[in-house]
């Protein structure tokens, strides 16, 4: 395994970088769902999401929190499997905060739009595990403890 510091800090400039991401939930069934979402980081390394209540995903989520989200490079490469990625795993939680939510229309300026609709709520991912890529041969997994700590160690430094 490469040092949990440099994995945590390509995942966590992945996700600061990443305007959107696939988000994946479980459905009644317990098939995967797929759907693209706008993310945004939390200001301490957790993706924020903004959901409708009528969407898919978000009613998958009523029901089973667990998901994970697949946050890509934005690089151009000539191969997209050649640049880097993280799926970050987790459970899913609704979040009442005006701080968040302003971060998230901050880095997203068209959400402003639908943030204040009755049906969107913002969400925070609470990481687990992180599954990175970061192009061929070079795979990690990092805890999510490890990850949190890594990222407060460098914001410290």
């Amino acid at each position: 395994m490469s040092d949990p510091a440099t994995v945590a800090t390509i995942a966590r400039a992945l996700l600061l970088k990443a305007p959107r991401a696939t988000l994946a939930t479980l459905t009644a069934s317990g098939a995967p769902y797929a759907s693209l979402v706008l993310t945004a980081d939390d200001g301490a390394g957790a993706p924020l999401l903004l959901l409708s209540d009528l969407a898919e995903h978000a009613k998958n989520l009523a029901r089973d929190p667990r998901a994970s989200l697949l946050v890509e490079s934005d690089e151009q490469t000539g191969d997209p499997l050649a640049a880097p990625r993280a799926t970050f795993l987790g459970e899913v939680a609704r979040l009442n905060d005006a701080a968040a939510n302003a971060s998230f229309v901050a880095r997203h300026p068209s959400a402003a739009a639908y943030a204040d609709f009755k049906d969107f709520v913002l969400y925070r991912l609470a990481i687990t595990r992180i599954h990175l890529v970061a192009g061929f041969g070079r795979i990690d997994w990092l805890s999510g403890d490890q990850y949190r700590t890594a990222i407060s160690i460098k914001a410290k430094g």
